[in-house]
């Protein structure tokens, strides 16, 4: 996704060049064919147009209607995934029994933590189309990643890796049955949201409804010259080229916004909330990692103490 305040125009014009040549091209062909070769003695009233520029309008703006609502359901979801990974992250920080405060704690929950990093990172790319296991370099054990490539569906083959984390710290006693059951809700509900994403992603929006638009769109172009050739003569060229690219425009953002997994200026900002909830996770665990670090170095002060006096004693 491409985030910027604006979108340049070059890049909003780009998309209907193809669309505001052709009606350019059409109009200034009538015009002269008006003008200087044939007297076209057929004159449209304006009414017709017009009846048909209203019914365009209805369709355009049903349907995108129809494609923000796509688009706002996967802003939602996403929001949802951010509010899960903190959630869960925060449980498995706290719920996690670590009374040694160990060594093999603290990487347990660590590599948990990254994992769920992977996880949004995967979820983005693998919604785009692009590769999913590229994110998880770094990120997940060499063992991880082999586990994970046996898998067609990367995101939820590292959610299976969460849960089979979680059976084993059932099993070693760190966590008791309702933090495993807590836990485990949470996994459910992100499995939940990528489940809701993926139904977005491959729910296409009716192809006949978008042929339908485009032509009566293609009719009112044809008919529009037609109610003006005695109005505006040659200023009908740029005025039915502007009234042309309005629709074009906005049947093209609907199309846009009916696909939010496309990796467009127009897409949820998938990546974007990726790097916002890597950061709140990494956050999280640097406090941890201070903590555990002050805790530890408050538990070896006697052991350092001793280890000196020995020393001493020895000299």
């Amino acid at each position: 996704m491409l985030l910027k305040k604006r979108i340049p125009m070059k890049y909003v014009l780009g998309k209907i060049k193809l669309e505001i040549t052709l009606v350019l091209a059409y109009t200034i062909v009538f015009e002269v064919f008006h003008n200087y070769f044939i007297n076209l003695p057929v004159d449209i009233p304006i009414a017709i147009p017009t009846m048909i520029g209203t019914i365009i309008s209805l369709l355009l703006a049903f349907k995108s209607n129809q494609a923000y609502d796509r688009w706002w359901e996967a802003r939602i979801v996403w929001g949802a995934i951010v509010n899960d990974s903190r959630t869960l992250i925060r449980q498995v920080l706290t719920f996690y029994k670590d009374p040694n405060f160990s060594v093999e704690a603290n990487e347990f929950k660590e590599n948990f933590a990254k994992r769920q990093i992977a996880w949004c990172y995967s979820l983005g790319e693998s919604l785009r189309n692009k590769d999913a296991l590229k994110p998880l370099e770094g990120l997940i054990s060499d063992e991880e990643l082999r586990f994970v490539k046996n898998h067609q569906n990367i995101p939820n083959a590292i959610l299976l890796l969460h849960a089979r984390d979680l059976r084993n710290a059932k099993n070693d006693k760190r966590i008791n049955m309702y933090q495993q059951v807590e836990i485990d809700n949470t996994l459910s509900r992100l499995c939940d949201e990528m489940g809701k994403c993926e139904r977005i992603k491959n729910t296409i929006f009716p192809t006949t409804y978008s042929m339908y638009i485009r032509v009566t769109l293609c009719l009112f172009i044809l008919l529009l010259p037609f109610g003006l050739i005695s109005v505006l003569s040659w200023f009908a060229i740029p005025l039915i080229t502007a009234i042309a690219a309005a629709f074009f425009l906005i049947e093209r953002m609907a199309i846009h916004l009916q696909d939010p997994f496309e990796n467009r200026p127009t897409d949820t900002p998938v990546t974007t909330i990726a790097n916002t909830i890597e950061r709140n996770i990494t956050q999280m665990m640097n406090e941890y990692q201070s903590e555990f670090d002050i805790i530890n170095e408050f538990h070896l002060q006697p052991e350092r103490k001793k280890a000196e006096n020995n020393a001493y004693f020895v000299l």
